[in-house]
């Protein structure tokens, strides 16, 4: 209940990233002046328009946070233009606030009902017009808070915490989607699964600190071998990962995965002072569309995958195994040492299969 209430406070604290834009929609322009100078001397970014139609058009072309639109204008009043704003999707919530020189109840209700925040009398004092800007500005501000709150929400679910890729949930989310693409529109789409050769062995050696450095420079590995913006990673849980390939056929994808796995046995990992290399075994299953069936399916190509990781592992890890041919030879090293980061002693590196 603790944390619950801390986080409310954290998003009650935010702030708006820039200084509000106000749009003054007036007809009269000494009303429009006055209200300008208002509005700078108060911290906020002004502009103005003098009808409805012109404020619509000020709109699209740049945004603005709050309008305070007179109610009785010619061409568009402030009831149709608070309407019009409400019928359109904007980027962020628009604060709207009618001025009007009546005080008539009915005229208030009829501009709350059309839409509006606030309703405000042109006899108004300066100083309550500029309380109720502040107040929209809060609000906005709080908007924005919980916006941005519920965005970070939703990319913590999809991402993995350790490594900043994609999680499992999104993984089985999003190639799904990729799969039903391809199956109704053609193409080809391409399946890598990969985990590190002997990882229980460098966290019973090492630690499991060392263990999350070593997943961590795993995807970073696998990050520069991906080029196109298509390409993408997700961490399926320990130290498995599946590489999604999108137009990919099986040969462009055996030689990404052959890319990867010499990528990663040539990368060394400083653990305080020693260095330790890792290998990956790879599995790899693809489809070329447009292919219809349960061996489209997400199982079915995880399934390919995974008995080709298999057949990479039975072999003797650091291969890599496309679904139905025979596995690559592995990467012949020798011993190899590396200098420590004082310079003064050779330190070797273990080379962990």
């Amino acid at each position: 209940m603790t944390e619950d209430i801390d986080s409310t406070s954290e998003i009650l604290k935010l702030e708006l990233p820039l200084v509000p834009t106000v749009l003054i929609v007036d007809d009269d322009e000494l009303v429009r002046e006055t209200l300008q100078d208002l509005v700078v001397a108060a911290g906020f970014n002004a502009r103005t328009a003098a009808n409805g139609a012109e404020a619509l058009s000020s709109l699209e072309e740049a945004a603005a946070s709050i309008v305070i639109a007179d109610v009785n204008m010619p061409f568009m009043g402030g009831l149709d233009l608070c309407r019009r704003i409400r019928e359109h999707a904007w980027t962020g919530y628009v604060y709207i606030v009618l001025l009007t020189v009546s005080d008539d109840e009915r005229d208030v209700l009829a501009g709350l009902d059309a839409g509006a925040d606030d309703y405000i009398s042109k006899r108004t004092s300066r100083a309550q017009i500029t309380a109720r800007l502040r107040t929209a500005n809060r609000i906005l501000a709080l908007e924005y808070s919980l916006k941005t709150a519920i965005e970070q929400k939703r990319q913590l679910a999809m991402t993995d915490a350790l490594t900043g890729v994609y999680n499992r949930r999104y993984f089985m989310r999003h190639f799904t989607r990729e799969l039903k693409r391809t199956e109704r529109f053609g193409g080809e789409v391409a399946l890598l699964l990969l985990d590190i050769d002997r990882f229980k062995l460098i966290n019973d050696t090492y630690g499991h600190a060392v263990g999350d450095i070593v997943l961590k420079k795993l995807t970073k590995a696998i990050a520069k071998c991906l080029r196109r913006a298509t390409d993408w990673c997700a961490r399926l849980g320990g130290d498995e990962f599946a590489v999604v390939l999108e137009g990919a056929d099986a040969i462009e994808a055996r030689v990404c995965a052959e890319k990867l796995r010499h990528a990663v046995a040539n990368t060394s990992i400083d653990t305080a002072g020693e260095y330790v290399r890792i290998t990956v075994s790879v599995g790899v299953s693809s489809i070329v569309g447009p292919a219809r069936g349960p061996e489209t399916s997400v199982e079915a190509l995880m399934d390919q995958a995974d008995k080709s990781l298999y057949a990479s592992k039975a072999g003797g890890r650091n291969r890599v195994t496309a679904f139905g041919t025979s596995d690559s030879e592995p990467e012949a090293r020798p011993p190899t040492t590396q200098r420590g980061t004082n310079g003064s002693k050779s330190i070797p590196i273990r080379s962990v299969r």
